[in-house]
C-alpha cells in the first residue's frame, strides 16, 4: 500500500470516529425530548435495547446475504467481550446511576468528561500504545473543552461516593473502550449488537425492579429507532475506528460528542448560545487540528502473526489464497503475517501495536 492508501486508511478511522461521537451526541437532545416521558434508567434500557436488538437483525440479515465481509468473533476474543461488556454495559451504568442519584448536575457534567482522560491514559500507560506530546496536547485541548460546554456556571458538591461513582463510571467505560480495541479486528456490528443487548437488559431490570413503568408505546420505539441510530450504528462505527487508529485517538475524537449535542441542541431546539460554546468550539478545534496534523513515521518491524479481519491484498496483506481473491476487494479469513521490518506512516491501528 503506497503513502496516499495509508493516508486515506487512517483518515477512514478518524472519519469513523468522529461519526460515530456525531450520531452519539445528536441522541442527546433528543433524549432529553423523551426524558419528559420517561424515567432516565427506563430510557437508558430502551435506548441500549434498541441498538442491541437492531443490530442483531442487521447482523442476521447479512449472515444471508454473506455481504459483510467481516471475520467472525472467535473463542479468543471471548474473554476481552465479555470483560468489556461487564464493565461499560454491567458496572458502569449501575454505578453511573448511584452517581447521579446524590451528585448535582453540574458536577455530574464535568465529571463525565473524565472518560475521554481515563481511555487515553489506560491506553498509553497500561496497553502501551504509542502516542507523543502532539497527541497530548491535542487530548488535553479536546478534554479542556467538554469541561468549559458541560461547566454550568457554579459548582456544587455532592456526596462524597456519588463523585467517585460517577469517576468509577467512567473508569470503568474506559477499561470497556481498551478491552474492546482488543477485538475490534472482528466484526463490529456483533460487537456493538452484544454490547447493547447486554447494557439495554441490565437498565431495564434497574428501571423495573425500582418501580419504573414501562413508557407508552410509540415513546419506546422511537426510543429504540433513536438508540439504533445513536448508541448502536455509533458503536458500530467507534469499533471500526478503534481498528483504523488505536484507543486514544478514537476516545478523544469521540469526546466531540458533547459539543455536537450542542450544536444540535442551537440549530434545532433553539438553545441560546453561551460564552462556554464558543470556548469550547475553539479548545475542541485546536485539539483536532492538532491530532489531523500528526505524522508518526520510523523504522519498525512486525513480528510473525495470525489472524482474522477484513483486509485487502496491501503492502501488509501479501498472502496466498486457497480461493481467487480480486485485488483490492475486501475479504476476511484467517491468515498469517510474515516478519517485516519498514518505514511508513502509521497509527496504532491493529498491524501497528508495536513498541516505541
Amino acid at each position: 500500500m503506497n503513502t496516499k492508501g495509508r493516508r486515506a486508511t487512517s483518515l477512514s478511522g478518524i472519519s469513523f470516529a468522529m461519526l460515530a461521537a456525531m450520531l452519539f451526541g445528536a441522541s442527546t437532545p433528543f433524549s432529553k425530548i423523551l426524558l419528559g416521558k420517561t424515567e432516565p434508567v427506563m430510557l437508558a434500557g430502551l435506548l441500549y435495547l434498541g441498538s442491541g436488538v437492531g443490530l442483531a437483525i442487521w447482523s442476521g440479515l447479512r449472515s444471508r446475504s454473506k455481504t459483510s465481509g467481516e471475520a467472525k468473533l472467535r473463542g479468543s476474543d471471548l474473554p476481552w467481550l465479555a470483560g468489556a461488556i461487564v464493565a461499560g454495559g454491567i458496572i458502569g451504568p449501575v454505578l453511573l446511576m448511584f452517581g447521579l442519584a446524590v451528585t448535582p448536575a453540574s458536577s455530574a457534567s464535568l465529571l463525565l468528561n473524565l472518560e475521554g482522560v481515563f481511555t487515553a491514559l489506560l491506553a498509553w500507560f497500561v496497553f502501551k500504545e504509542n502516542f507523543d506530546r502532539r497527541i497530548a496536547w491535542g487530548m488535553a485541548a479536546i478534554t479542556c473543552g467538554g469541561l468549559f460546554l458541560s461547566w454550568a456556571g457554579r459548582l456544587e458538591v455532592g456526596a462524597l461516593w456519588g463523585t467517585l461513582a460517577i469517576g468509577g463510571a467512567c473508569l470503568a467505560w474506559a477499561i470497556d473502550n481498551n478491552l474492546t480495541r482488543k477485538v475490534s479486528a472482528g466484526d463490529p456490528v456483533q460487537i456493538a449488537a452484544a454490547k447493547g443487548l447486554v447494557a439495554g437488559s441490565v437498565n431495564l431490570t434497574i428501571a423495573l425492579l425500582v418501580g419504573t413503568s414501562l413508557p407508552a408505546l410509540r415513546t419506546a420505539s422511537l426510543a429504540a429507532l433513536l438508540g439504533f441510530f445513536g448508541y448502536g450504528v455509533s458503536l458500530t462505527l467507534f469499533v471500526l475506528a478503534l481498528r483504523h487508529i488505536g484507543t486514544a485517538r478514537t476516545g478523544a475524537y469521540f469526546s466531540l460528542a458533547p459539543f455536537a449535542g450542542a450544536l444540535i441542541s442551537l440549530l434545532i431546539l433553539r438553545d441560546h448560545l453561551t460564552y462556554q460554546f464558543v470556548i469550547a468550539a475553539a479548545l475542541m478545534g485546536v485539539g483536532v487540528w492538532l491530532h489531523l496534523t500528526e505524522r508518526h513515521a520510523h523504522k519498525h518491524e512486525h513480528e510473525v502473526i495470525e489472524h482474522d479481519h477484513r483486509h485487502v491484498h496491501d503492502e501488509h496483506h501479501q498472502h496466498e489464497h486457497d480461493e481467487f481473491a480480486p485485488l483490492g476487494e475486501t475479504h476476511s479469513h484467517p491468515h498469517r503475517h510474515e516478519r517485516m521490518v519498514h518505514s511508513h506512516h502509521h497509527y496504532p491501528d491493529i498491524h501497528h501495536r508495536h513498541a516505541h
